[in-house]
């Protein structure tokens, strides 16, 4: 059996966390054993989570199996182009100065606020009654 070089990343979003695996290849996208472009149908969804190969320029170099969970498809698609930067530095550490001017190295570290007691939710408070 010949040995497989995989290089492997980790991304996070909300509350989504991704585990991503690129594999010299083709190009083939595989996202929970669904297509890409099945599991994220919003093509401007796709066109962010992309990113990071069209900056490196790697995109049909790699073949990338994801398995993501937690949160919804923003969070998850976050999460992926997240792990996808975390992976593509490990491939080759000079695209940090190309994806680090782009902000894609650093996690996006806004999740939801919890709700506070006395209130409908984390800010809002209840509707005011004069009577």
């Amino acid at each position: 059996m010949a040995n497989v070089v995989m290089y492997r990343g980790t991304g996070r979003r909300k509350s989504s966390v991704a585990r991503v695996m690129l594999t010299p290849g083709t190009g083939k996208f595989i996202i929970n054993g669904r297509t890409f472009e099945n599991y994220i149908p919003s093509a401007a969804t796709r066109l962010d989570v992309l990113q990071p190969l069209e900056i490196t320029s790697t995109k049909a170099s790699y073949d990338i199996n994801v398995t993501v969970y937690g949160g919804g498809i923003t969070g998850q698609a976050g999460a992926i182009r997240h792990g996808i930067t975390r992976a593509l530095l490990e491939v080759n550490a000079d695209f940090r100065p190309a994806l680090k001017v782009k902000g894609l190295i650093t996690r996006d570290p806004r999740v939801k606020e919890r709700k506070k007691p006395g209130l409908k939710g984390a800010r809002r408070a209840p509707q005011f009654s004069k009577r």
